[in-house]
């Protein structure tokens, strides 16, 4: 399994401030869906912060969003594990695959891979 990207989300109300805040340091928006916006750097794409006013689908918002390259093959490692998972494996309407799993110091994780 291979990590594609890290992406922190920020929970918060203030999307537009948010936007304008995070552009100073050079980023632009690439994605809005609305409940989730997403900033990259032009220069390194991956370099990337979603700002989220809560999610759509699942009943927690998430700490953080890891790509991988098999979303499939992390859930299952999760479970074997015991991981508490949060939010079930599947896919949604937007293009992803994705589950939630708290980690040790009780983050939640949006663990994910693009169909």
């Amino acid at each position: 399994m291979t990590v594609r990207r890290v992406v922190p989300n920020i929970h918060s109300q203030a999307a537009q401030e948010s936007r304008e805040f995070y552009g100073l340091l050079g980023f632009e928006e690439v994605m809005n869906h609305g409940w989730i916006m997403t900033l990259a750097s032009p220069a390194n794409p991956a370099a990337q912060i979603s700002v989220t006013a809560g999610d759509k689908t699942a009943p927690v918002t998430p700490d953080m969003s890891v790509e991988v390259d098999d979303v499939d093959a992390a859930y299952a490692v999760m479970r074997e594990r015991g991981a508490e998972i949060v939010h079930p494996l599947q896919d949604e309407e937007w293009g992803v695959r994705r589950f939630f799993v708290r980690d040790p110091s009780g983050r939640v994780v949006n663990v994910l891979g693009h169909r």
